[in-house]
């Protein structure tokens, strides 16, 4: 029988649930409601859901033969800034995580690589690695201040929407810009 070796699991951290009253038959269900500072590090270098802001937690954790599927919703605030005009992006976010914990020494425990699915220890169930990987995946890679954002100007590195309609930086090559004063002679 292989045996995990991990760190212990605090059953005083938020993102850690304690299934010691849920019964370990099949279909025993419970509600969890709560709030729970955000992990440092929750998301990507343009956006991230900030360290310690509140995530609202609203699962269900139901018993299956192998140990406790957990499922639900979290939301929370996401900040970072937008990856066209370097605006700030103060939005929420909601992500659905589902995920099988399996008991100690079960069959599934038994039979599947340790990746494939979550782990109990004792009554407990970590919920931060699964709520990692959802947010995660959740975020843009490219995050939009909003969808038409037209960036800022490739030459001044003014935003472009609070440009005139005209505005232009004309490019003239030094070695003819002799000629460019032909033009305006003539005027």
């Amino acid at each position: 029988m292989p045996k995990h070796t991990r760190s212990t699991l605090n059953p005083r951290s938020p993102l850690v649930l304690d299934t010691r009253e849920l019964p370990r038959r099949p279909g025993a269900l419970r509600t969890v409601k709560r709030v729970s500072p955000a992990p440092a590090d929750l998301g990507g270098e343009m956006i991230s859901v900030p360290e310690g802001a509140d995530l609202d937690l609203d699962l269900k954790l139901e018993s299956v033969s192998e140990g406790v599927f957990v499922s639900g919703t979290v939301t929370g605030p996401v900040r970072g800034e937008c990856g066209r005009c370097l605006r700030e992006i103060d939005d929420s976010l909601a992500v659905r995580v589902q995920e099988l914990y399996a008991y100690e020494d079960s069959t599934t425990d038994l039979t599947t690589d340790e990746d494939e699915v979550g782990r109990m220890q004792g009554d407990l169930i970590d919920l931060e690695p699964v709520l990692r990987d959802a947010v995660v995946l959740a975020l843009p890679t490219n995050p939009l201040c909003r969808e038409d954002c037209p960036g800022l100007c490739p030459e001044c590195g003014v935003h472009l929407d609070d440009l005139p309609a005209d505005h232009s930086h004309e490019q003239i090559d030094p070695r003819w810009a002799g000629l460019s004063q032909l033009n305006r002679k003539e005027e």
